[in-house]
């Protein structure tokens, strides 16, 4: 997006680390601003001022809100500062991308055995919450605020444990799941408003919140030997395909699941 205005906006949700932090940066790069939201401690907070460091050398603003995502009322109070400065410039800016990379939730099995405790109600309640409709709610409130208009791009990560069994990843499966059918739902009521919703499914990549699945180890492991290009997607991959993706000439794709895997997802054995 060569030459595009100064007033053009991307609210990354889990900015500060992993996919969203590539796609941060990779959207800077091509000319958007960045709204960020993370949620960080103050041992990791360095790390988040690099990521701001490197939108701003692309000439681009960096606002940060350190808040949990799937929060209504924090949802609601950050969105009032994005309003307020949204409307700093003339003519007011606009929100063109929301990007949900949300990664917080519970990884146990669903029924108990003598070495692992099984989920529980409340558990599993809020890895779905925060991992899948925390995207609706965001949406929700970006339209009904007029800040996500016409030519807008709705991206959400998902993962092939939407529609494959990982154990102890249960939880996250179903809300991966339930986030890819809020994605379809997303692109039906959106399209007469000019906004497109798509789910982008990477390959196996070595994230913080992979990291975090029991037997991750096995995981890359076998993703290495599986994927055609043999080795590991990349969450700057995974940005690349997202800075295309926002070019106005891809609004007929939406409703979409898109794998950007380097053929890993088609190939049956390794």
């Amino acid at each position: 997006m060569s030459g595009a205005p100064a007033n053009l906006w991307a609210l990354i949700l889990g900015a500060s680390s992993g996919f969203g932090e590539a796609t941060a940066a990779e959207l800077a790069r091509v000319g958007m601003n960045i709204f960020g939201v993370h949620l960080d401690r103050k041992a990791t907070q360095p790390h988040v001022e690099e990521v701001m460091g490197r939108i701003r050398a692309h000439g681009r603003e960096a606002v940060f809100f350190n808040a949990n995502a799937a929060d209504a009322e924090k949802r609601k109070e950050i969105l009032d500062l994005v309003e307020a400065k949204l409307k700093e410039s003339s003519p007011p800016g606009l929100v063109r991308v929301l990007f949900h990379s949300l990664a917080f939730g519970t990884l146990k099995p669903y029924v108990s055995s003598p070495t692992a405790e099984g989920v529980t109600q409340q558990q599993m309640e809020m890895t779905v919450d925060v991992m899948g409709h925390s995207l609706v709610y965001w949406a929700q409130d970006l339209v009904a605020r007029g800040l996500l208009r016409e030519g807008g791009r709705i991206f959400a990560m998902t993962s092939s444990g939407g529609s494959r069994v990982i154990p102890a990843y249960g939880p996250v499966s179903a809300a991966k799941a339930v986030l890819e059918s809020h994605i379809r739902q997303l692109a039906m009521e959106l399209a007469p408003k000019g906004i497109t919703a798509n789910a982008i499914r990477a390959g196996v990549t070595d994230t913080p919140a992979l990291r975090k699945i029991p037997g991750n180890e096995l995981l890359l492991e076998g993703a290495r030997r599986k994927n055609p290009h043999r080795r590991l997607t990349t969450p700057a991959d995974v940005a690349a395909a997202v800075g295309v993706l926002v070019h106005p000439n891809t609004y007929w794709m939406t409703g979409n699941v898109i794998g950007v895997d380097g053929g890993e997802d088609i190939v049956e054995v390794s």
